[in-house]
């Protein structure tokens, strides 16, 4: 029974089709590429589902995709014998685009068809390319399994609803037909979509069939040529139909490798390295993984899925495997294919399953390999690949405590040293620069590079010499709070308490910071008996040169950057006050000293301690009242 019905396209894919039609790709011939790709997929789908339901084959499991044309109408079509769709299936796959953070993204494009051409790149598009040369799209599919009347048409124009109606169909599978637009009837020609196979789709492990045309039989004549029997047309393979990561390393092109990546990830960036294995002995598996060189637009997204493809003994069995690596290393694409795992392994029993555990062990720690190769010998693409993925790098430290060590060696920061912003230092490099005497790794984190770069608390450190490290993302003082030491240095915040400079520090300033803390005793009781309970202590400082006053996190306190994150995540963060540290050598502070007027000693101190939590904080609890409060004191002064 016909049941035809019109449903209008969800928001995005309006959007998607726009971008598409008008100015997606220069490289249009990329569309028969996804098509192929998803009607592999299709097939690799059906072939685990029949593993335990050989029912689904109906007596046909020799899985390909075929591609044929017609000239005279101008159509292409691109049929597969996999999976197929029930009717909901067509309109939730063909209708929407269920990818989390979809709505955000497309608020983000500009309207400027090329500008967001090159961001769509690393959104993935798959079936709607088929708009890209086509006019209209009609599909024909049923799935596996259910009765020849459960067969569904879809038709769209693409140009903002489709059609869905129930129609008889008698094998499983998908067919997609493509009405070429007028300009692009050049893809109606066998010779051009071979080549466009062979060029993209040679190492899809089904079958990609195009149909070659018989011969007529030649008669024998009376001048002696012999006959030659007829040879029917049949359907013949245009791709080598053998999986890529089951071949030698050797057999396998850069080129293959690339057209691989694009096939399993569908971005349309080439990978930035990739590192193909197969392991033999105790575990038998292959990997095949790769480092993109563009980070997806969903990649903190926390409903993204992530993950290796998982193959066992070469059948598909799932994609996303997440369980094969850390949550950190989510931007590596790539499969598993495992001779260990049984071939109904479910999600819920690689979670606790040796076999899975030794495999993640082994993929992480190729990774981590692939990624220190990659920076000792070329560290321009390693400081790309940190622009893209370096924050995601930094979860690594709290949740790998195994490889704490290797993930720090790959971080990156930005550094006095350099004078730049860009986080191009390694610690493994600061180490090697430390002064004679130095056993600390000192760092600020702050809220910006700015802020970090000009906090006064790294003056002592600039005048001495000594370099330090500028933290200023988000994740920084997470990050800093696993990784403790590194290369057995401990990582010790300017910010926080004593500097600590040891040996640094000569007999000389110690003598002189003594005698400065005698000297400034009754300054240092005025103050604290001014601030009250505002401050947990006052103390003099030799860390500052050219500012009056800073304030400290005390050991054991939170500092300001962990406060901020704890509260940005909603979280309760307990009272603390700073301690409050005095320059006794800058003119204000002298003149501080100075005032023998209780009320403007008051006033002179409470205005040195809102300026230096100012600089700390970025910000004020009460900012109109520190305003109040020097407008106050400037009036005061002027003469």
């Amino acid at each position: 029974m016909s049941q035809q019905e019109t449903h209008g396209f969800q928001t995005e894919v309006k959007q998607l089709l726009h971008l598409m039609i008008h100015s997606l790709y220069s490289n249009k011939e990329i569309f028969l590429r996804e098509l192929v790709s998803n009607a592999a997929d299709a097939a690799d789908k059906l072939r685990y589902k029949a593993l335990t339901n050989n029912d689904l084959y109906e007596g046909e499991g020799e899985l390909r995709v075929r591609i044929s044309t017609d000239k005279e109408k101008g159509t292409i079509t691109i049929e597969d014998n996999g999976i197929g769709m029930t009717r909901d299936g067509v309109i939730e796959h063909l209708g929407t685009i269920a990818k989390s953070g979809t709505a955000d993204f497309f608020k983000n494009l500009s309207g400027d068809d090329s500008k967001d051409s090159q961001l769509i790149g690393q959104f993935g598009v798959g079936f709607y390319s088929a708009f890209i040369v086509s006019d209209k799209v009609t599909v024909r599919t049923r799935a596996a399994g259910h009765s020849s009347d459960e067969g569904v048409l879809w038709e769209s124009a693409g140009e903002g609803d489709f059609t869905v109606n129930t129609i008889t169909k008698q094998s499983r599978g998908t067919e997609i037909t493509l009405h070429l637009k007028d300009d692009e009837k050049e893809f109606a020609d066998d010779y051009r979509l071979r080549s466009i196979v062979t060029k993209y789709s040679d190492h899809i492990s089904v079958a990609v069939e195009m149909f070659e045309e018989g011969t007529p039989a030649v008669e024998a004549t009376e001048a002696g040529a012999e006959a030659v029997p007829g040879t029917e047309g049949c359907w013949k393979p245009m791709n080598k139909a053998t999986a890529l990561w089951t071949r030698n390393k050797s057999d396998v092109t850069k080129e293959e490798y690339q057209e691989f990546y694009k096939h399993i990830s569908h971005d349309y960036t080439d990978p930035l390295v990739w590192s193909h294995n197969r392991v033999e002995g105790k575990q038998e598996y292959t990997s095949l993984l790769y480092i993109p060189a563009k980070a997806p637009f969903d990649m903190w997204n926390r409903d993204r899925k992530h993950g290796l493809k998982l193959f066992v003994q070469r059948v598909f069995v799932m994609d996303d495997a997440e369980q094969f690596m850390p949550s950190y290393l989510r931007f590596v694409q790539g499969l598993i294919d495992s001779n260990d795992l049984p071939l109904n392994v479910s999600r819920e029993i690689l979670q606790d399953n040796k076999v899975t555990t030794s495999l993640r062990t082994a993929v992480t720690k190729r990774v981590l390999g692939m990624l220190e190769k990659l920076a000792k010998n070329d560290a321009e693409k390693y400081q790309s690949f940190w622009a893209e993925f370096g924050q995601i790098l930094k979860e690594g430290p709290a949740e790998d405590f195994a490889n704490k060590e290797r993930i720090a060696g790959l971080l990156r920061f930005a550094s006095t040293h350099t004078g730049e912003a860009t986080p191009n230092v390694s610690l493994a490099e600061y180490v090697e620069r430390m002064q004679e005497g130095q056993t600390k790794i000192y760092y600020i984190v702050a809220d910006s590079h700015e802020a970090a770069a000009n906090s006064p608390h790294l003056e002592l450190l600039r005048k001495k010499g000594i370099e330090v490290l500028l933290m200023s993302e988000r994740i920084d003082e997470w990050l800093i709070n696993h990784l403790t030491e590194f290369n057995a240095k401990q990582m010790h915040s300017v910010t926080r308490g004593d500097l600590e400079l040891g040996e640094l520090e000569d007999a000389g300033e110690k003598e002189a910071q003594e005698k400065l803390e005698t000297e400034s005793e009754g300054l240092v009781k005025r103050v604290k008996d001014s601030l009250g309970d505002k401050v947990s202590a006052v103390k003099v400082t030799t860390r500052l040169t050219d500012t009056p006053a800073c304030v400290v996190a005390g050991e054991g306190e939170m500092s300001t950057q962990m406060i901020k994150l704890m509260q940005a995540a909603g979280q309760a963060v307990p009272e603390s006050k700073p301690t409050f540290e005095l320059n006794p050598e800058h003119p204000l502070v002298a003149r501080l000293n100075d005032e023998q007027d209780e009320e403007a000693f008051a006033q002179w101190s409470d205005l040195l301690l809102q300026q230096a939590l100012l600089s700390e904080k970025g910000s004020l609890a009460d900012p109109s009242a520190f305003i109040k409060l020097m407008n106050q004191m400037l009036l005061a002064n002027v003469k």
